[in-house]
């Protein structure tokens, strides 16, 4: 996967977001970490089922999560939680997407395994836009806020 990553694409922005990858599969694990760390991207670890992902959310702005882990099909639950209690931008990638669509509110989107790395790199520059948004709106509004006062 990671051999036909574009590694040009970096920006000082970039290399302040953490990824979480919610994957029970060794190699699709090992081949999505590879290429989110070939755009510039830190990695804040690898979980395969829901207490590792859990325990690791604290420390990640985005987080690609399978539907079927090692503790069953968490994966939608633990995709829930991580938008819900930490603020993550979530993007599903799994075999089976009807399994999350319209199931999980708040998640970006799903990609259909087997993704390719520019597929994967496209989705993390969508979700870095996304996140980049969402700050600059909350920094506007408090701004507003703040002249109002």
């Amino acid at each position: 996967m990671a051999s036909d990553v574009e590694t040009q694409w970096r920006t000082g922005d970039a290399t302040r977001e953490s990824v979480l990858i919610v994957e029970d599969e060794f190699l699709v694990a090992l081949d999505l970490e590879t290429t989110v760390r070939d755009i510039g991207l830190d990695v804040v670890g690898v979980a395969t089922d829901r207490k590792q992902a859990l325990a690791l959310a604290p420390q990640a702005d985005i987080a690609f999560v399978d539907v079927n882990l090692a503790d069953g099909a968490t994966g939608p639950e633990i995709g829930q939680r991580l938008v819900d209690e930490f603020g993550v931008t979530v993007i599903f990638m799994t075999s089976n997407p009807a399994a999350v669509v319209g199931r999980v509110h708040g998640a970006l989107g799903v990609l259909s395994k087997p993704a390719t790395p520019s597929i994967v790199q496209n989705s993390l520059r969508h979700a870095l836009d996304a996140r980049r948004t969402e700050v600059e709106t909350s920094e506007t509004l408090v701004n507003r806020r703040n002249l109002k006062t």
